[in-house]
């Protein structure tokens, strides 16, 4: 926090003075596949109605930076059908409206926020890369810091965690959750804004998962994209064709934070919205370069405590694009502080494990902690044969299914911290773990996740495990490659110790 603070008196203070391998099974462990059926279950339409006619349209002031485009708003259908697949619950569709902004081509890179904030928190080495491993709070940070750099009256007030916007100010900010996915969109209705969904070759995401292959990993001569490259890395921000909006990498290479408390959508329409009243966590948007395509549509919607960071989601700048008007006058108050996270106390190690890999990470977790130890399982447990279970996985997670578990914690109120552990199936939880989340209340608990994967890190599990667990803290998580090999011990460990759970 202090290092925020000094970022934001910094910025005031300037305006002041001016193919082939090995596939993973559900639970990690490995079996040989072909290249063209790629890693296993680990882990254009009509357009929208507007008020302008060209939403593309650059005319910028003078003040406004080259790279930034003009979008004039208008209005459009928030969220998505409920016909659309892998839709999410809290993606209800409802009508918004948008008034003019600007919104930068690109996404910030590292050099640019190196060249305010002194630093770069990168995961990946590039000038030309998009900054990620960034929190929100630092994001604001670097809009007010770059703001008062340029002379412009900076857009956040920040005391401690609480933030506050002034919409009428003329400097650097986030976008609304609103205005990302308007801008996104940029007039379609369908899941992406191309006309299908993206290939490899058209944004950078975990290219062997194309939308639609959980239904048609078998066949995929079915799919309409087959599957690609996985890079494992960001791409210098413009690498592949804009939107029609004239923006790159709206689908894939980072996430971008939003303004807004994530919360349910309000049923009624809306205008120039800025998120929940309340709520504890950030929205962020658009998939990052380790995610399924599924989780990069223009409707999805992700979120991370904001003092959090990741080495996927970064930051998209936009201005207003007329200061003091109506509908950007006031401020908007959100304090997103956090549910925080219960210190002391005695903790549980839960998991789920299909292949064995959990569960080896599970136990090295009880070795060096000594801390009680929770299988779930199933009362009907899913196959042992490898292919029925990645169907009965993906089959699950698309009805959002809760199995019935076969045993139970009964006294959950004594446990403070929950250790949670489970494979990455399909790039988020098993659905066994939902089963477990909506059993207990886990409010003022903190939950510490790991999951095994073969590629994918997280996927989108943390995004699901805080959706079905709001009220709970979350730790640091850790991801650990397969089994985690002969640096087990060690990275648990460090990981136990960034948490403050001390070894036995």
């Amino acid at each position: 926090m202090k290092k925020i603070l000094s970022a934001i008196l910094i910025g005031t203070l300037a305006l002041s003075l001016a193919g082939c391998g090995q596939r993973q099974t559900p639970d990690g462990s490995q079996t040989e596949y072909d290249s063209d059926n790629n890693e296993a279950a680990e882990t254009g339409g009509e357009p929208a109605e507007h008020t302008s006619e060209n939403p593309a349209q650059e005319i910028r002031p003078a003040e406004v930076p080259e790279d930034f485009v003009l979008i004039e708003g208008g209005s459009f259908q928030m969220g998505s059908p409920e016909t659309e697949a892998w839709r999410g619950e809290d993606e209800t569709q409802h009508s918004v409206t948008v008034s003019d902004f600007y919104m930068s081509r690109y996404e910030l890179t590292q050099a640019e926020y190196e060249a305010v904030m002194g630093e770069n928190p990168g995961s990946f080495s590039g000038d030309d890369l998009p900054v990620e491993n960034v929190t929100w709070l630092e994001a604001v940070a670097y809009c007010n810091a770059r703001s008062g750099q340029e002379g412009l009256t900076p857009v956040y007030e920040v005391e401690d965690e609480s933030v506050s916007w002034n919409r009428s100010a003329d400097g650097y900010r986030l976008p609304t959750e609103a205005e990302w996915e308007y801008a996104c969109r940029a007039g379609t209705e369908t899941p992406f804004y191309m006309e299908n969904s993206p290939g490899a070759e058209e944004a950078n995401y975990y290219g062997h998962y194309p939308y639609m292959i959980e239904e048609n990993y078998f066949s995929q001569g079915d799919l309409t994209v087959q599957p690609g490259e996985y890079r494992q890395t960001t791409v210098p921000v413009g690498s592949f064709e804009p939107n029609p909006f004239g923006l790159y990498d709206m689908h894939g290479n980072v996430g971008e934070w939003t303004w807004d408390l994530y919360g349910a959508y309000p049923a009624d329409g809306q205008t120039d919205p800025t998120g929940a009243q309340g709520g504890t966590r950030r929205v962020y948007r658009g998939g990052g370069w380790n995610d399924f395509a599924k989780n990069m549509r223009s409707a999805y919607r992700a979120m991370m405590d904001q003092d959090k960071s990741s080495f996927n989601v970064g930051i998209r700048l936009v201005r207003n694009a007329a200061a003091g008007n109506g509908s950007v006058e006031g401020a908007v108050l959100g304090s997103g502080a956090g549910t925080g996270t219960a210190e002391g106390g005695n903790v549980l190690i839960a998991y789920f494990s299909w292949g064995g890999n959990t569960r080896g990470i599970a136990e090295e977790i009880r070795n060096q902690t000594g801390a009680d130890l929770f299988e779930i399982t199933l009362v009907n447990p899913y196959s042992d044969d490898y292919n029925t279970v990645l169907d009965e996985a993906q089959r699950d997670q698309n009805e959002q299914a809760r199995p019935e578990l076969a045993v139970h914690v009964e006294n959950m109120e004594d446990y403070d911290t929950i250790i949670l552990g489970y494979p990455n199936w399909w790039a988020s939880i098993p659905m066994p773990i939902a089963s477990f989340l909506e059993e207990y209340d886990f409010t003022g608990k903190t939950i510490i996740p790991f999951c095994s994967h073969g590629g994918g890190r997280f996927g989108q599990s943390l995004t699901a495990i805080a959706k079905l667990a709001p009220e709970a803290g979350m730790g640091e998580a850790l991801s650990v490659h397969y089994s985690g090999g002969e640096s087990l011990a060690e990275d648990v460990s460090a990981w136990l110790e960034e948490n403050g759970i001390t070894a036995e």
